[in-house]
């Protein structure tokens, strides 16, 4: 990739819908369902070929920070960038603009999430080249939309507007709304109209950003120019406990928003969003029902991870590195094995566990979300 080109990987989610075997010391970026490695590692793996690692940064929070770093030891420790707390998206990646852009006023940032799945990394490695030169030819804020697969009610939709000229090498659409996590009959509706999933993938100038950030959510964007001029050119990586302190007080102050809700919304409907429609084999891993998505069946539907058999059961999903799970007779469960809890519930359900884990800790059992 050029010299002005920078990746940023979001790794502060908690990823509470894969309780129990997620917890805070122990986040969803860490896990390792799908192969030997991390979430964590292999999105880093997957850019890696895209990126210098001195243009590779990862965000974080501070009660994941010593975990992140242990994983990614090659990384140079400036470039991790802390945040006080998960704040949702929007300060994360305004914060990582901010660094960006102190580097390099003309640096184009690639934002990609920790904890999501790629299966064709080739396909995968065209498509942001191709986004990359579409949000430099029209300075534009783009995000790549994932050609849907099935009605999934759990996943934001990008609408398509007009196709864009003069896009090579990609399907490129002007983005003319979103909709947020629709029921069935929307969501068949929407693949209809051919509506695109919200991958949470973006590329955009680091400056374009902050530029929208001022425009549509000022006060958020207020915090950020007090770290961009506590930091006075200084990398927020390797900051000196001052400038710590000054982060720390302004995202006090921050509205906790999603990128989608602070930018990108709004300024969709000003025509300020484009999308390049993407097939690499995505999935944002987002619940237990995911993983069964994803992984080998037998001819009943049902898979696994670790010791497990089914015996008159199908479409179920167990997890046990170390005992054995015996399902009989079970239809659409989960069973989760961990040393000091056992989750068992519907599959179809799965979205539900990040309440269950409310109702475990509103109960007195906060020992066991930890």
């Amino acid at each position: 990739m050029g010299a002005h080109h920078y990746g940023v990987i979001i790794a502060g989610g908690k990823g509470t819908r894969f309780w129990p075997l997620s917890r805070p010391s122990y986040p969803k970026q860490l896990l390792r369902i799908l192969s030997g490695k991390s979430l964590l590692q292999e999105t880093v793996d997957r850019v890696s070929p895209l990126f210098d690692r001195n243009r590779l940064f990862v965000v974080t929070v501070g009660d994941h920070d010593k975990a992140i770093r242990r994983e990614l030891k090659r990384l140079p420790k400036a470039n991790f960038l802390i945040e006080p707390r998960g704040n949702n998206t929007a300060p994360c990646i305004g914060l990582a603009a901010v660094e960006i852009s102190a580097r390099d006023p003309d640096g184009v940032m690639v934002v990609l999430p920790a904890d999501h799945w790629v299966s064709d990394s080739k396909k995968f490695s065209r498509t942001l080249k191709a986004a990359i030169k579409l949000a430099e030819a029209h300075d534009a804020l783009v995000t790549l939309g994932i050609k849907p697969e099935y009605p999934e009610t759990g996943y934001g939709y990008i609408l398509r507007g007009k196709k864009v000229r003069g896009s090579p090498g990609a399907r490129a659409f002007h983005v003319r709304g979103f909709k947020e996590k629709p029921s069935v009959p929307k969501a068949r509706q929407l693949l209809r109209s051919g509506a695109l999933w919200n991958s949470g993938i973006f590329v955009w100038r680091a400056r374009t950003i902050l530029t929208a950030l001022e425009r549509y959510s000022p006060s958020l964007f207020a915090g950020l120019r007090r770290i961009m001029e506590a930091a006075r050119g200084r990398g927020l990586g390797a900051a000196p406990p001052r400038l710590r302190a000054v982060v720390e007080g302004e995202y006090r102050k921050m509205p906790n928003l999603s990128i989608d809700y602070a930018v990108l919304e709004k300024a969709g409907s000003e025509n300020r969003v484009l999308t390049v429609e993407a097939r690499f084999g995505w999935s944002d891993v987002g619940n237990w029902a995911a993983i069964h998505r994803m992984l080998a069946k037998d001819r009943r539907r049902n898979a696994g991870v670790g010791r497990w058999l089914g015996l008159s059961s199908s479409g179920c999903l167990a997890y046990s590195p170390k005992r054995l799970i015996a399902l009989l007779g079970m239809e659409n469960t989960v069973v989760i094995d961990t040393p000091d809890a056992v989750l068992v519930g519907d599959l179809k359900r799965a979205q539900e566990v990040k309440d269950l884990v409310e109702e475990v800790e509103r109960r007195g059992y906060r020992r066991y979300t930890r």
